[in-house]
Parts: structure tokens; sequence; C-alpha cells
């Protein structure tokens, strides 16, 4: 009986640091997702202007990379909501300092709303999953074929939203929405795969 007693009082202690270390992590993870997010906003604030479009080009797309990199598709994705959420309510993190939910449906509503997605699709690639593995591990190919697919999920969320917002045609859409920002793109690639290497010497 006394067995049996101290068996339960055992499971029940475990039950509890099990608990409490799942609690830990989830606030851990919150508060990576939420530096991320302010990340993003950051980078909103450098803008530079686009001869063939209406849309700036930012750095925020190097953050949404970032954000699915280092966070992974699940905590990736929730930074970006985490942004969108704080955006809306009012916090200048949109665009040039910009706020409001008129931002959700103006004329950068489509690269936006692609953010969440872009990172977990991002994430997903790298980590092969919605676990987090060590980046040591990833190769060049993986990291840059996974942010060539977030540019590819931005883009077509981002040409398709201003089309609607700006009744342009298709042709005239990828011009001014997307084939305008691809050599900026590339450049953010690159200082992504910079960062992240040189985060892996640093730790080395």
């Amino acid at each position: 009986m006394l067995k049996s007693v101290y068996e339960r009082v055992v499971g029940m202690a475990t039950s509890t640091e099990s608990v409490d270390l799942v609690g830990d992590e989830a606030a851990t993870n919150l508060a990576r997702a939420a530096l991320f997010a302010a990340l993003v906003g950051a980078f909103a604030y450098v803008t530079f202007p686009n001869p063939v479009s209406p849309v700036s080009v930012t750095l925020q797309v190097l953050g949404v990379f970032l954000a699915g990199i280092y966070l992974g598709p699940v905590w990736g994705g929730a930074s970006l909501v985490l942004y969108l959420a704080a955006g809306a309510l009012g916090a200048p993190v949109f665009q040039g300092g910009s706020a409001g939910v008129g931002q959700l449906v103006g004329q950068s509503a489509g690269y936006l709303w692609s953010y969440p997605l872009a990172a977990a699709a991002v994430g997903a690639v790298v980590h092969r999953g919605a676990a987090v593995r060590d980046l040591d591990a990833v190769g060049l190919p993986t990291l840059v074929g996974a942010m060539a697919l977030g540019t590819a999920v931005i883009y077509g969320f981002g040409v398709a939203g201003l089309a609607l917002v700006l009744s342009l045609g298709p042709v005239e859409a990828v011009t001014v929405g997307a084939a305008a920002f691809l050599p900026a793109e590339a450049l953010k690639v690159a200082a992504a795969v910079g960062i992240v290497r040189s985060d892996a010497v640093a730790a080395a």
C-alpha cells in the first residue's frame, strides 16, 4: 500500500514538473515570437522608393525570413500574426510607421496577410516539419529554397491584393507588384543567409 501511495505521489510530481516545463517553453516561445514581431515592425521603418511600383521596398520580408528560420513554422507564423494584430490595434509597425486596420485592406494588404503563411512555409522547409532543428544541419540550398518559397507566397498574395485594390490587369500587377522587387528580394535572401551563417560561426 505504501508503495502504491509513493508511486502516486511520484507520478503527480512528475506530471506537475512536465506541466511546468511545457509552460516555461510556451512562455519562452511566445517571448521570442514577440521579439521577431517587433523586429519586423522595426524593419518597416527602413523604406526605399520603388520607381516602377506604388509600393515601397522595405526590410520587412527579411524579418519574415528570419522568423521562419529561427522560430520554425509554428512560432514563426505566430510571430507574424502578433505583428499584424499589433499593427491593426494601432501600433506603428507597418510600412513607414503606419498603423490601423485600413492598412490590412489597402494596396499593401496582400503582402501583409501573406507574412504569417510565408514565415510558416520558410520554417517548414528549413526544419523539415514543425519541430525546430539545429540550423548547423541546414544546407545552403535548403535555406535558399525555403526563402524562395516564402518569396513566392508573399508575392502571390501581394500581386493579387494589388490587382484587386488598384484594379490592375494581370501583367501590370505582376510588373509593379513583383518583378520590380525581385532584385531587392535577392539581396534580402543573401542577407538572411549571411546572418544565419555568421551565427553558426559565432556559436562554434
